[in-house]
């Protein structure tokens, strides 16, 4: 078999694009999937500034579900929504879907619902990326937006109950 011989620039300015390739890729579909909801959040206590716990948001059949997550391995795994109703009543902390049937609107997703899952209480709901989809402005109310309270969520990265951190720039 013979060698392709290659002028010495020639060389390296192949070499360079063949090794930013994978690079460019990766940050292509990491901007991609900034521009929807889906992924792992952290909800941020506006009063401590520190994580509640995270959120897994999902999308089934064109409307998006979001559940409650592990933090860590040592999570109670056995605790249970006994102020919840309905078909949520008394189910797991741990993979409970706390906000349903947000569907995507006019750069908003709205028209769903969102549980508390410390007292039982559902309140409308809608979301919106800001700071480019690394963040997220989750608005729970009463009849309608004007009256209900804005809650940032931080987008995260890694597997739930194993290592989880801010994405980049965050």
């Amino acid at each position: 078999m013979r060698s392709l011989k290659l002028p010495g620039p020639m060389l390296a300015l192949i070499l360079l694009v063949l090794s930013l390739s994978p690079l460019a890729a990766s940050a292509h579909a990491t901007a991609q999937s900034w521009t929807s909801p889906v992924g792992l959040w952290a909800p941020i206590d506006s009063a401590t500034g520190k994580p509640l716990g995270l959120i897994s948001i999902y999308e089934a059949h064109g409307l998006y579900y979001g559940r409650i997550e592990p933090v860590s391995a040592h999570d109670d795994r056995t605790a249970r929504c006994t102020a919840c109703t309905g078909s949520r009543h008394d189910q797991p902390m741990i993979g409970l879907v706390l906000m349903r049937h947000l569907r995507y609107r006019n750069g908003r997703y709205v028209g769903g619902d969102i549980l508390d899952p410390r007292n039982g209480h559902v309140f409308g709901c809608e979301l919106r990326l800001i700071d480019s989809g690394r963040k997220l402005l989750m608005r729970g109310y009463l009849g309608i937006p004007l009256f209900g309270h804005s809650q940032v969520w931080q987008r995260m990265q890694g597997t739930p109950g194993v290592r989880v951190w801010p994405v980049p720039g965050s």
